[in-house]
């Protein structure tokens, strides 16, 4: 697919990412944002979201959508039981 999707993970949000997109208090959900850059077409973002979904199990969140084309997306997933265990003993 074309184009740089990244993925970044900064604290609970990327940088560049909305300040209300913070989700370190989230004990059921696990969360990636995924930064589209305006060259990838409405199709591919589609079919890249797609796959994520189908093999990593994530869902879209919220999605920002920029004037210069850039889309934002954050991803979510339900946290397995053994990944909240784990967590809670961490803290």
């Amino acid at each position: 697919m074309g184009g740089d999707m990244r993925r970044t993970t900064a604290g609970g949000r990327g940088p560049g990412f909305p300040r209300e997109w913070t989700t370190a208090g989230s004990d059921d959900y696990e969360y990636t944002p995924l930064r589209l850059p305006p060259d990838v077409t409405r199709v591919t973002a589609s079919m890249r979201l797609s796959i994520e979904a189908e093999f990593g199990g994530w869902e879209i969140s919220r999605v920002r959508l920029y004037s210069d084309g850039t889309r934002k997306v954050l991803l979510k997933r339900k946290k397995t039981r053994a990944e909240r265990n784990s967590a809670e003993v961490d803290r």
